[in-house]
């Protein structure tokens, strides 16, 4: 591989904003890739995954560089070397790789890849939590696969197509998918391209949604024709499920503390043909209460730590902080005991979360149950989703019935 200078710079400058002014990776990579329009699509996928793959592993290349936030632009440029020379791409006759000493950055990769913490480039904190909530040899086998590139999953919107028509479309616009076994409205793409311009999404006959979360859905085991509240919908990716295995059928009443977002579902479900979907901003605990007892299905899908999703959000591993975590686990339970009333007698809920820790998901159940209102709901299963198990982003379920 040729580096050239114009999308280097690219990935310098978006490193410099994710590493030293907190700005999301996946807002700055859309920015980056609107810079230059000549760009064909083998350029802009350099931009985009060579800035993921660096802030992904920012602990080890750092350490490999013996650079110390905040960094400078040579600071930057000198963690850019590492990555290029560990995938022994050959180094351009610039000023910035200047002696860049080749030899002992392997040397240093080698010694460093011994000590998980830098291994899978997390700090000390989140691997000691991973190692008190899920033991040594899960969370050494999860922490490594939550490092995996992410593939791309689309699931296929059947209220417009079925995932044999979607196929077909597809490949001819040259992008070949494959069903995955147990998920019956998934398709993986083989290789990754940007599907977002084409007819098929622009047409709503997919969304792009990792096979684990469209697992979330399915779980609450809906019907045409009830009355379901996905109670923190957010731009509503779940919501657009129900609604779709409910054939349009009943009533999706879409909640969020985030007006926005509700405004980006709207968007969505227009483009879906999703029509029974209502979408209501929590400006107080009134629009809650007003539910009370009327639901035959609700969904928590919890704020959490987004353990479970760093394949996706590498950024979050330098975001995240230990109080934030302690501080979420309040508000789930919080959620759990505020919205699980809105659930009729006979009625389900399915409180899950994009999280890994036993902390955020089984015990705030069973936190729950125990409780006073808790007391009216009965467990009846759950699905702990782990990265290295099933290839898909870490996740949780549980399904609890309301006594009649």
């Amino acid at each position: 591989m040729r580096l050239h200078r114009n999308l280097c710079f690219a990935v310098i400058d978006g490193l410099t904003l994710i590493f030293n002014e907190g700005k999301y990776a996946d807002k700055v990579i859309q920015q980056l890739l609107k810079r230059d329009k000549r760009w064909g699509s083998r350029d802009r996928a350099f931009v985009a995954e060579t800035t993921y793959d660096i802030v992904r592993w920012k602990r080890l290349y750092s350490e490999i560089a013996e650079v110390k936030a905040p960094y400078d632009r040579d600071n930057i440029w000198r963690i850019f070397a590492v990555w290029a020379t560990l995938r022994g791409i050959k180094l351009p006759d610039w000023s910035y790789f200047e002696s860049t000493p080749t030899r002992k950055i392997k040397g240093r990769f080698d010694e460093l890849s011994k000590t998980r913490k830098y291994k899978e480039s997390i700090a000390d904190w989140m691997d000691e939590l991973g190692v008190k909530e899920l033991g040594e040899s899960v969370w050494s086998k999860e922490i490594s696969a939550l490092n995996e590139q992410a593939d791309v999953i689309l699931r296929v919107n059947t209220l417009k197509t079925t995932k044999e028509k979607l196929q077909s479309e597809l490949f001819d616009l040259g992008l070949e998918t494959e069903a995955i076994k147990g998920y019956p409205n998934a398709l993986r793409l083989i290789e990754r391209a940007n599907v977002f311009q084409t007819e098929a999404f622009k047409n709503g006959h997919f969304e792009v949604q990792d096979a684990s979360s469209q697992l979330v859905a399915e779980f609450l085991d809906v019907q045409p024709g009830m009355r379901v509240v996905d109670t923190c919908a957010g731009a509503g990716g779940k919501t657009l499920h129900l609604a779709s295995l409910m054939d349009n059928k009943g009533q999706v009443i879409a909640l969020d503390i985030y007006g926005n977002k509700l405004n980006e579902l709207k968007r969505r479900a227009k483009r879906n043909g999703a029509f029974n979907i209502e979408t209501r901003a929590i400006e107080s605990t009134k629009v809650i209460k007003k539910l009370y007892d009327k639901a035959d299905r609700v969904l928590i899908d919890a704020p959490c730590s987004g353990l479970g999703v760093l394949r996706r959000n590498p950024d979050a591993k330098w975001k995240l902080q230990p109080e934030f975590i302690e501080d979420i686990k309040k508000t789930q339970q919080e959620i759990l005991q505020q919205y699980s009333r809105i659930v009729k007698p006979g009625g389900k809920l399915v409180y899950a979360t994009c999280s890994v820790l036993p902390s955020e998901n089984r015990k705030q159940v069973d936190t729950f149950l125990t409780s006073e209102h808790g007391k009216e709901f009965t467990f009846v299963k759950e699905n702990n989703v782990f990265a290295h198990k099933s290839g898909f982003d870490g996740f949780y379920m549980a399904l609890l019935e309301k006594k009649k």
